[in-house]
């Protein structure tokens, strides 16, 4: 018997199948999403913190008044979804109707096809004692914004993996527990709902393992496991439509990798291999097929990096205000953007992560400190003194004091220093 396809987990496209039922604007919503079409989809799964919510049954269109006095549903919502981010926890608060609106995929959806949808930079970080924290950052009003508490199996756990699908959902897979070892779990959190959920666990248990997004789904592969074989060659994917995990290729020998990067479509691996010799790999998910990688792209590639508008990009100092562009003609990274304002070579200042925001690229270093570089106005002559800005720093004394510090006291005593960083949408 054919097992029933389940509908997807979350549509990326906007739908109108998640409006309050007691709306009377369906039809008149979709002039707002072109070719926008009703679809059937299973509420997102039960979050991780439970909470009593009572099923409305029957139909309370008759009995519940407007989400606006004196307007339309229609409209209502449009103005709804042009209220700022930051003030979408305040909305919850209002009624139920507007929590059921706001909870909802119709109203991100809707946000996102309009060009209004906000990107904030999510921070998790491991403070000395090895607890595990998270922030946002709203880069518009410059703000750190407060955030549900990880759950308690992630909250010491070592070596997990981080990714985000359909732009919303910030996934945490696999890890090493200080008491239970090598995991399989795996968990979201959704932009939407504000709230962690449970997603189906990992097929093997691994640790320090590398991961990737192509196409929508999440791809896992090495790292180290349980038993005499600790360094795994195993790979799989996750597909958030089918909600399930799958086996794919094993990479051509074991690897726990320490840098990733998906560009031109394929996914390359650099790490250690088993006798701590350094292995290069890269996937192609369209023949589903792992080869060694040996050419300039690989070679010359040791720091974090991120593929923007089809140019690759890496760090090329430690405090990252000095960038390295890969020429994919001279297959070299032989170009430069370089903002000749160095900060320092301390541990608080180090660029721990590089990810694309806005169309430009963000780097965030262990202090907090973020700097966005516009990537696009380096090529007219004089623009590129103008291309970097800093959007949450501590300021030159600050800085300044962090260095002296840092060479009085050792540069390994950090307050907390940064596991993962990844943008969302909503």
């Amino acid at each position: 018997m054919e097992r029933r396809k389940q509908p997807p987990l979350v549509e990326s496209s906007a739908c109108l199948c998640r409006v309050d039922a007691s709306l009377k604007s369906v039809a008149g919503a979709k002039k707002f999403v072109p070719g926008s079409k009703l679809c059937i989809q299973p509420s997102i799964k039960a979050s991780i913190h439970p909470s009593k919510l009572k099923t409305a049954r029957g139909d309370r269109s008759r009995s519940q008044s407007p989400l606006l006095p004196g307007l339309p549903d229609d409209l209502a919502i449009a103005c709804l979804i042009r209220v700022p981010r930051a003030e979408h926890r305040k909305l919850r608060l209002v009624c139920k109707r507007w929590y059921r609106l706001l909870a909802g995929n119709y109203f991100y959806s809707l946000r996102k096809s309009l060009g209004i949808a906000e990107e904030w930079i999510y921070v998790i970080k491991r403070d000395r004692d090895g607890r595990i924290s998270w922030d946002a950052f709203d880069p518009i009003y410059q703000l750190w914004h407060p955030l549900p508490p990880i759950p308690g199996e992630y909250s010491e756990a070592l070596g997990f993996g981080c990714a985000v699908l359909s732009g919303c959902h910030l996934y945490l897979f696999g890890g090493k527990d200080p008491h239970k070892g090598s995991m399989r779990r795996v968990i979201f959190y959704s932009t939407r709902t504000n709230k962690w959920h449970r997603a189906p666990d990992m097929l093997r248990r691994r640790h320090f393992s590398g991961s990737c997004v192509i196409n929508n789904c999440l791809y896992v592969a090495g790292g180290e496991g349980e038993g005499v074989h600790r360094f795994l060659r195993s790979a799989e994917v996750y597909d958030p439509n089918k909600n399930r995990w799958s086996f794919i290729s094993d990479m051509s020998t074991a690897m726990v990798p320490f840098i990733g990067v998906v560009h031109a479509g394929k996914w390359f691996l650099k790490g250690l291999g088993s006798q701590q010799q350094v292995l290069s790999e890269v996937y192609v998910p369209e023949t589903d097929n792992w080869y060694p990688a040996f050419h300039g792209m690989v070679s010359g590639w040791r720091n974090p990096s991120v593929c923007l508008n089809g140019q690759l990009y890496a760090l090329d100092c430690k405090d990252g205000c000095r960038l390295r562009v890969y020429d994919g003609d001279a297959d070299s990274w032989s170009k430069h953007i370089d903002s000749k304002m160095h900060l320092g070579s301390s541990r608080a200042l180090e660029a721990a992560a590089l990810i694309p925001l806005n169309g430009k690229l963000c780097i965030v270093r262990n202090n907090m400190s973020i700097t966005v570089v516009n990537v696009g106005g380096n090529n007219s002559r004089g623009s590129e003194d103008q291309c970097w800005e800093t959007i949450a720093g501590k300021g030159q004394l600050k800085t300044f004091v962090t260095n002296l510090w840092s060479n009085i006291t050792g540069r390994n005593r950090l307050k907390s220093h940064i596991v993962h960083c990844q943008v969302l949408q909503a």
